[in-house]
């Protein structure tokens, strides 16, 4: 099916109709890890790969969930308007139900956006999850905190704000690159993320970084096994595990 743009922006700021997603195969290895982010961001330490985000500077908003899935983006800017003239006029710049039109079943919508106003309403969200997105990593706020929970929808961002986002901000890209807490990420990167934290794994690097995360994730495994079954400490500091 031709995938068609909603005209909320101009179409050449939707740099992507479709995206690259990788196997389902290599989705469910992912999402088999154990300590998932923990995992991963030992494997992007030994490959050289700057994508890790810690819970602290991104939280989730529905503790204990995880996701595994690639990313549709939108990028935020904030607007220099009179917030009370726009408002009047109706003047609602905010356009990430472009990406909603776009996503399929399993995508992560990934948004750089503005703090302090909201990015993505309860209304919204409800429309990305239908539409397919299993999850959203916002580097801003949003609003409706009681209806993301209510959804059991997971969601990593900033903060909660009840301001809206509809006079104060603008949509100008979807599917181009952002910047989530000073990591890249492009239109079908993998994202991940889970209670510790969130990690971004470049496309081109999906398959490097699962093959060292499957050996560190048995390592581990392995050595946990070890430890409950009371294997003495100077044995387990003899052992090499990784």
């Amino acid at each position: 099916m031709t995938k068609t743009t909603l005209g909320r922006l101009p179409r050449e700021s939707i740099r992507l109709l479709d995206i690259t997603r990788p196997s389902q195969a290599t989705l469910e290895a992912f999402r088999a890890l154990v300590d998932l982010t923990g995992t991963l961001s030992d494997a992007c330490d030994e490959l050289g790969i700057v994508g890790i985000i810690p819970a602290f500077k991104l939280p989730p908003v529905n503790p204990g969930q995880r996701i595994v899935g690639p990313a549709q983006t939108v990028r935020n800017i904030a607007r220099d308007v009179q917030i009370h003239k726009a408002a009047q006029e109706k003047i609602n710049t905010q356009g990430e139900t472009e990406a909603h039109n776009l996503a399929e079943p399993g995508d992560v919508l990934v948004m750089q956006g503005v703090m302090g106003c909201s990015n993505m309403g309860g209304q919204s969200a409800t429309i990305a999850k239908r539409q397919g997105f299993i999850g959203a990593v916002v580097d801003a706020t949003l609003r409706d905190p009681d209806q993301y929970r209510g959804m059991g929808w997971p969601v990593w961002c900033r903060g909660f704000t009840p301001i809206t986002g509809k006079w104060r901000m603008q949509t100008v890209e979807v599917n181009g690159t952002v910047e989530i807490c000073g990591v890249a990420c492009k239109p079908g990167d993998l994202v991940c993320a889970d209670e510790a934290g969130v990690a971004i794994i470049p496309q081109d690097k999906i398959a490097a970084v699962l093959e060292l995360a499957l050996k560190i994730d048995g390592a581990d495994t392995k050595r946990k096994i070890d430890i409950d079954q009371g294997v003495a400490i100077n044995e387990l500091l003899k052992k090499k595990y990784k």
